[in-house]
């Protein structure tokens, strides 16, 4: 199993960092990408990534931290995307749900790393929450450019995902699929995501899902609740979950061009 989103360089994971890698490895995580979301944390992920066996990180610009994007930016995030640990731009896109950067500055950040994305002719790893529209509206210009790209931690409607997906994108499914409160329509959207648009993610230390037992004293998720996540999806697809693990990581192959 490969998970697609994991907050590696969070301060929660800051006291047992490579014991919660091993335990990863121990549930059968044999891949990770480690999510950039600011110029530091890109950094930060990057040398993770070069540490730890089997991980790979984006270098990017979170459109909560759009406010930070200044034009040397672009230069900071170029040279990071050099190295071989990074294998997308991101995490990018819109965030209108809590606008900790002005929408204004979100889309100029967001533009400025999809062209960045088609220079380096690199996939990107997209947010997008309360901001649908305007998101496929600065998209669609570039994804002829790209070689790939997938939303990330997908929550979305039924309609907003045959948008995305007519596009081609990927959509990452977290343990939100896993929340009896909120998570109901997405688990009636990911029986319709064709296998191969298809991959799975923690959103570790985020995301934590509702229905483990026992649940975790600190509540905080792990890249090793992969396997139930997959547990779940395979269920809502009726598929083998052997089998769709094995789908989901040659999807990241072909998305990520990595070998694992």
């Amino acid at each position: 199993m490969f998970d697609i989103g994991v907050n590696l360089t969070s301060s929660q994971f800051a006291s047992d960092r490579e014991q919660v890698v091993a335990r990863a490895a121990a549930a059968g995580v044999n891949g990770m990408l480690l999510t950039g979301t600011n110029l530091h944390e890109s950094q930060q992920a990057q040398a993770l990534a070069a540490q730890y066996a089997g991980c790979w990180s984006t270098a990017g610009i979170h459109p909560h931290d759009s406010s930070q994007w200044q034009p040397e930016t672009a230069d900071a995030i170029r040279e990071l995307a050099s190295l071989p640990q990074v294998v997308a731009i991101g995490e990018c896109g819109l965030d209108f749900n809590r606008n900790f950067s002005t929408p204004q500055a979100q889309e100029a950040a967001f533009s400025a790393q999809l062209a960045l994305a088609a220079e380096l002719s690199l996939p990107v790893f997209l947010h997008c929450r309360d901001a649908h529209e305007r998101f496929l509206a600065l998209l669609d210009p570039w994804l002829d450019k790209l070689p790939g790209a997938v939303l990330h931690c997908f929550t979305g409607s039924e309609q907003e995902a045959r948008d995305c997906l007519a596009r081609g994108l990927y959509l990452g499914i977290t343990g939100w699929v896993c929340d009896e409160r909120r998570g109901q329509e997405l688990c009636e959207i990911v029986p319709l995501i064709p296998a191969d648009r298809l991959l799975i993610e923690t959103d570790a230390p985020y995301l934590l899902p509702r229905d483990l037992k026992p649940k975790p004293a600190s509540r905080r998720n792990e890249p090793a609740m992969l396997g139930h996540i997959l547990q779940r999806v395979a269920q809502l697809r009726g598929e083998e979950a052997d089998r769709l693990a094995a789908v989901t990581d040659n999807n990241v192959r072909r998305l990520f061009g990595i070998a694992f």
